[in-house]
């Protein structure tokens, strides 16, 4: 299985070059994963701000993601093409359908992003926002091997199943949103293991997540949370730790379809 960096930067809402600082600083720290999409309208400011850094472009696992109005096969290597022109790079190493909506039609869009894989213009396939059944569908169509699902997961929005899943078919799980849109310090079992540990029920939202094997793409700006989240994935839960966040019995979906 190709190794999804475990830490990442979300850049949803980083729309400026002032706010794609934040991407620069990051790389600096020693992130190495950067997650953007065509309908987040930033590609070109992260881009800008990966080339303003001192990581070389082939250290940087770099993922953007087809909007669900795009996924037309023509449309797919089209706009391809063009979120690597804005990024300011000859490949990207992770693409994904950004939803199963619209114009996907597995067949057809999936062809087309084995097609940018075998061009060498993408290093591997992603899916998100995908159910079980249609991670099964996409898995019979694709000839390359699946490389991520990206879902929101969080303790207030849990899917154990599609963790299982990955598990059984040998794929990353890509987490956004992990820190539940700022919610975790009003969960009363983080804030409990958070103590526990004495750091923040922030931290330890990531680390219940980087314990899973998942891979976490929270978004932060200033310096102090992009080093606190950087720091976050080496604190070490116990497995009681652990069923006490899974046991949060609790739903909020942020991202509904």
């Amino acid at each position: 299985m190709t190794r999804v960096p475990r830490l990442g930067l979300g850049t949803m809402g980083l729309d400026t070059a002032d706010d794609a600082t934040a991407v620069t600083t990051a790389l600096e720290m020693g992130y190495r994963h950067v997650d953007t999409a065509q309908i987040y309208d930033n590609e070109s400011v992260v881009g800008d701000a990966i080339a303003a850094a001192d990581t070389p472009r082939e250290d940087v696992y770099l993922a953007t993601k087809i909007w669900a109005d795009s996924l037309a096969y023509d449309d797919v290597l089209r706009t391809a093409r063009e979120s690597l022109d804005r990024l300011g790079t000859d490949f990207v190493d992770l693409l994904y359908v950004h939803r199963p909506i619209d114009a996907y039609d597995p067949p057809e869009t999936l062809a087309a992003f084995d097609e940018l894989v075998d061009d060498g213009l993408v290093g591997g396939v992603g899916v998100s926002n995908f159910t079980v059944d249609e991670l099964d569908e996409a898995l019979d169509v694709l000839d390359t091997p699946l490389v991520a699902h990206q879902t929101e997961y969080h303790p207030l929005f849990q899917r154990p199943e599609l963790l299982e899943h990955a598990a059984e078919h040998d794929y990353n799980v890509v987490a956004y949103s992990p820190l539940s849109g700022g919610r975790v310090h009003d969960v009363d079992e983080v804030v409990s293991v958070a103590e526990k540990h004495d750091v923040s029920p922030e931290s330890v939202s990531l680390a219940w997540l980087a314990a899973k094997g998942v891979s976490i793409i929270p978004k932060a700006s200033s310096r102090r949370h992009l080093r606190s989240n950087l720091e976050a994935i080496d604190i070490e839960l116990d497995e009681e730790d652990v069923a006490a966040i899974d046991a949060v019995d609790r739903e909020v979906e942020l991202y509904p379809e």
